[in-house]
């Protein structure tokens, strides 16, 4: 029986390219819309495997729990609040954060949850207001005008330093790629078989052109065909 190609393989759906969402911890979401004020307590901090930021549990006064990518300096015991003050880890409108805050788990678009800035060591900064817009500075340089209702995370994700550790041994690449669901590693399409690839086999393989332009001095091969 021919070899699946990798593309149909992948494709079909088979437990082996799909996600392992039943590791997965939660999603990560604003808990509600609401306008007033509500403070919530950190009772753990989770490593989280579909993430490469931790995980803060959270409890509010009225008992009700909530998965928040945890900020930088963030610890078991702290308060965080939903609409309150500008504290680490607290979750605000942009009209109510200052200028020059690092925030993290911006919004689109009011109530679409955090949208930008959801990796390690990724935050936006408020670099301006106005009456209908706020101005974020994104990690890649870009300025977005956003709905000052859009609400964002005080703080920097963290887990910065985890692409700072390096992978001394293939074995713990490979497992890291395949929880990440990654197609790795990556092969060279010359050494694919012809099923994988069309490069693929020792008869395809790509070769130099021998078209040669009408206009150099030494014409060596096809020089100027006019069809390719």
């Amino acid at each position: 029986m021919p070899k699946r190609p990798i593309v149909r393989a992948r494709g079909k759906g088979g437990p082996r390219y799909l996600a392992p969402s039943h590791r997965f911890t939660t999603k990560y979401d604003y808990p509600f819309f609401t306008t007033e004020k509500v403070y919530g307590k950190v009772i753990d901090i989770v490593d989280a495997v579909e993430r490469n930021a931790p995980l803060a549990l959270i409890q509010f006064e009225n008992g009700i729990k909530w998965y928040q990518i945890a900020p930088e300096g963030l610890k078991t015991g702290d308060v965080i609040s939903i609409n309150g003050e500008p504290t680490l880890g607290s979750v605000l409108m942009l009209k109510d954060i200052p200028e020059g805050t690092k925030i993290y788990g911006i919004e689109k678009y009011p109530g679409s949850g955090p949208k930008f800035c959801r990796s390690a060591g990724s935050f936006g900064i408020i670099i301006g207001k106005s009456l209908n817009s706020v101005k974020v500075l994104l990690p890649s340089q870009k300025i977005i005008e956003l709905d000052p209702r859009c609400r964002a995370s005080v703080g920097v994700p963290a887990g910065y330093g985890h692409k700072e550790k390096p992978f001394l041994k293939a074995g713990k690449k490979f497992y890291a790629m395949k929880a990440r669901n990654k197609k790795w590693p990556i092969v060279s399409p010359t050494k694919m078989n012809p099923v994988d690839h069309p490069w693929g086999g020792k008869s395809k393989r790509p070769k130099k052109s021998k078209q040669v332009s009408a206009k150099v001095p030494l014409k060596i091969g096809s020089v100027g065909p006019k069809r390719k």
